[in-house]
């Protein structure tokens, strides 16, 4: 797609007829969710306790310091 709109090699039409492939979605995994990153906190729920996210370990993984909670991304 030379312009990358989504119009094929000659500009005419959306690309999107048998085998192409070209279509306007953004594919079965949703293609353009961008993640969060490795920046921010995680937050408990219950009590409120914020803590600074570590890079590799999920919120979802960690507990509360305070209460025991599972921590949920901020």
């Amino acid at each position: 797609m030379p312009r990358g709109d989504g119009t094929g090699p000659l500009g005419q039409g959306p690309g999107t007829g048998r085998r192409r492939g070209m279509g306007r979605g953004r594919g079965k995994m949703g293609g353009g969710r961008i993640g969060v990153g490795s920046t921010g906190n995680c937050v408990c729920p219950s009590c409120g306790v914020i803590v600074a996210h570590q890079a590799g370990i999920p919120c979802a993984s960690m507990d509360c310091p305070k209460c025991g909670m599972r921590m949920v991304r901020e």
